[in-house]
């Protein structure tokens, strides 16, 4: 079994921060490619930062400059650090991604329970 766990969220006013955390669990070796994800009500579910193994990332248009992917391997835990929290950035926020089991297999789409991040005016 493999668990994805979101925390972090919680409620901000706009122009703050909050940190993130995606922490992988279960049978695995080690975490690969791994990615934010995020949903507003009604809207769907859009990829927002996303980080190789090797540690390249790359960000939405919309939150570029203000987010920022990172990973602990040793933990197998990504971050998300959102600075200048918009409004719009109100959703659920999911990590998802590539993890490699103790069998050596590549195993993708583990979502979890996500976390709300509000962000009121």
């Amino acid at each position: 079994q493999v668990q994805l766990v979101e925390s972090g969220g919680g409620l901000v006013q706009a122009g703050g921060s909050l940190r993130l955390s995606c922490a992988a669990s279960g049978s695995i070796f080690s975490i690969n490619a791994m990615g934010w994800y995020r949903q507003a009500p009604g809207k769907q579910r859009e990829l927002v930062a996303a980080i190789t193994s090797g540690g390249s990332t790359n960000y939405a248009d919309s939150v570029k400059g203000r987010f920022t992917i990172s990973r602990d391997n040793a933990k197998n835990t990504v971050y998300l650090q959102m600075n200048s929290l918009k409004p719009e950035d109100t959703a659920v926020y999911y990590c998802n991604g590539v993890v490699v089991t103790t069998l050596g297999a590549y195993e993708y789409d583990y979502w979890g329970q996500g976390t709300q991040v509000t962000v009121s005016s």
